[in-house]
C-alpha cells in the first residue's frame, strides 16, 4: 500500500495510461480523483477501482481550460498529495509531415498536450504551497520529446512538457514539491493506436511496434502505471526532475 492515505488527481483517467494509473493508485490505497473530459469514461474507471476495493470519484475536466483544472484542484476537500497530468492527444493524421500541419492542428496539440500540463502543474504547485507540506507532480511526456520520432509538433509539445517538468522540479524543491515525467514509447493498446494508422489487427501492430524496442515488446499502459506508483510514492522521496523513459531501451540505442 505505497500510497495509503494519499489523495491523487489523475487527468485523462477515463482510458489508456490515465486509467491504468488511477487503478494502480487505488490498489495502493490512494483516494483517486478521476478527471476526464468524458465523464462517462471516468465513471467507468471509478467503477473498476471500486470493484477492486479502491476509493475513487469521477469529475469532468477539460485540461485546455484553466478554470476547469483549477476547479478540480480546489475541489479536493482536504489535502492533495499528488497530481498526474496525463492528458494527451496524438498527431491528428497518420504520417503527417511538419509542413502539412494546419494552424488548427498546431493549436489543438499545444492546447491539450502542453497547455493542459501547464495548467495542472501550475495549480498543483499553488495548492501544494498553500498546504505547506509538499506534494508530487507527475507529467506524461513521450520518447518523441526526447528524440526525433515522427509527429513533429506532437514531439515538440512533449519536449515542452519535459522542460516544464524540470523547471517545476527546481522551483518546487525548496517547498518539498517533486516533479517528474514519464516518457513512454510505442503503446499500440491505447487510444494512440490511431496515430499509427491502425486499420486492422492490433496484435500485429503491437508486434511491429515492439520490434522497434531493444527488449522486443510494445509498451503497455500498465508499464507506465507501475513507474507512476514508484515516482509518486515516498520511496522516491529524493527523486525529482527525472524524465523516465518507459521504452524497452529505445532511447538507449
Amino acid at each position: 500500500m505505497l500510497l495509503n492515505g494519499k489523495t491523487a488527481i489523475v487527468t485523462g483517467s477515463g482510458s489508456g495510461v490515465g486509467r491504468a494509473i488511477a487503478l494502480r493508485f487505488a490498489s495502493e490505497g490512494a483516494q483517486v480523483v478521476c478527471a476526464d473530459l468524458r465523464l462517462d469514461w471516468a465513471k467507468e474507471t471509478v467503477r473498476q477501482a471500486e470493484s477492486a476495493g479502491g476509493t475513487a470519484v469521477a469529475v469532468e475536466c477539460d485540461v485546455a481550460d484553466e478554470p476547469s483544472v483549477a476547479h478540480v484542484v480546489d475541489g479536493v476537500p482536504d489535502r492533495l498529495d499528488i497530481i498526474v497530468n496525463n492528458v494527451g492527444i496524438a498527431t491528428p493524421r497518420p504520417g503527417l509531415k511538419l509542413e502539412e500541419h494546419t494552424g488548427e492542428d498546431f493549436e489543438r496539440l499545444v492546447a491539450v498536450n502542453f497547455r493542459g500540463v501547464f495548467h495542472g502543474t501550475k495549480h498543483g504547485i499553488r495548492r501544494f504551497k498553500e498546504q505547506g507540506s509538499g506534494g508530487v507532480i507527475l507529467n506524461t511526456g513521450s520518447v518523441a520529446g526526447l528524440v526525433g520520432w515522427g509527429g513533429s509538433v506532437y514531439g515538440a509539445t512533449k519536449g515542452a512538457v519535459h522542460q516544464l517538468t524540470r523547471a517545476a522540479a527546481i522551483e518546487g524543491a525548496p517547498f518539498k514539491i517533486r516533479a517528474n515525467a514519464l516518457a513512454p514509447a510505442g503503446m499500440p493498446y491505447t487510444n494512440f493506436a490511431a496515430g499509427f494508422g491502425l486499420s486492422g489487427d492490433v496484435d500485429a501492430l503491437a508486434r511491429q511496434v515492439g520490434a522497434q524496442h531493444p527488449l522486443g515488446d510494445p509498451i503497455t499502459a500498465e508499464d507506465c502505471a507501475e513507474a507512476a506508483v514508484y515516482l509518486c510514492s515516498d520511496r522516491a522521496a529524493n527523486v525529482t526532475g527525472v524524465l523516465l523513459p518507459i521504452d524497452g531501451g529505445y532511447v538507449a540505442k
